[in-house]
């Protein structure tokens, strides 16, 4: 673990309050980085995440930032340099799903918002990362098993947001390449968080996969950390599925 501040790692990671973020942010402090946290309401949860943070010795910086307004997501990664002096990694893990049920009977006012969040808001942070980030850098989007399934029935409209994000993790990893930048993405599949309006959804799904059961939100920050490590140093472009097989 890195303890001279000078040379520690400073990750951003959006919606870091609760869940999947949450658990990204813990691994990341127990590794050695600090951290930027954005955050859009609850700010006691995520005051919460940023005492568990510190007292693992990492350094802090909490945001709240709604990353549907684009001039808001923008700011994001100028703030952590201004604070830290520089971004080491970016995990673009804010997303909602939108509601849930059929194409047809989804309200396409719903549309605009879930865009925002999942693809403009992690389009404007890639950007603004990609200026500022020295070779080295990782970026590591949050996708879902949903980009590759299609999520029919609960939520097309989202499974069309996470295989854009796929898609431009693919092409950043290209552009980026050169500048001894990777990005990687990771792709859960039915993880116990409270992204599931229904409670009951993630055991229902896990006993359908190979592994016979859900996931943890520490399963998938410990494939987070991973590609932000020197141990892949050589991976970028992949799209690493957290999902049990399914």
């Amino acid at each position: 673990m890195q303890t001279d501040a000078a040379n520690r790692p400073v990750t951003i990671v959006t919606g870091g309050s609760r869940g999947i973020g949450a658990a990204i942010a813990e691994r990341l402090a127990a590794d050695g980085h600090d951290l930027v946290l954005t955050y859009r309401e609850r700010a006691d949860e995520a005051e919460a995440v940023q005492r568990a943070c510190e007292a693992s010795g990492a350094r802090v910086l909490l945001l709240q930032v709604d990353l549907a307004d684009l001039d808001a997501a923008a700011s994001v990664v100028p703030a952590a340099v201004e604070h830290f002096g520089a971004v080491t990694g970016l995990v673009n893990n804010a997303g909602i799903t939108g509601p849930v049920g059929k194409l047809v009977e989804v309200d396409v006012g719903e549309f605009e918002r879930l865009f925002a969040v999942n693809v403009i808001g992690v389009l404007l942070c890639c950007r603004r990362a990609a200026q500022v980030m020295a070779p080295g850098g990782a970026i590591v989007n949050l996708s879902s098993g949903a980009a590759t399934l299609g999520g029919a029935g609960e939520y097309v409209h989202y499974a069309a947001s996470k295989g854009a994000v796929d898609t431009l993790t693919v092409g950043l990893s290209k552009e980026l390449g050169a500048d001894g930048i990777r990005v990687n993405a990771v792709a859960p599949g039915a993880i116990y968080t409270e992204i599931h309006l229904d409670p009951a959804r993630p055991d229902r799904i896990g006993v359908q996969t190979p592994l016979g059961r859900a996931g943890e939100p520490d399963e998938v920050a410990a494939a987070v950390a991973w590609l932000l490590s020197e141990d892949a140093s050589y991976t970028t472009g992949a799209i690493l599925r957290v999902a049990g097989g399914r």
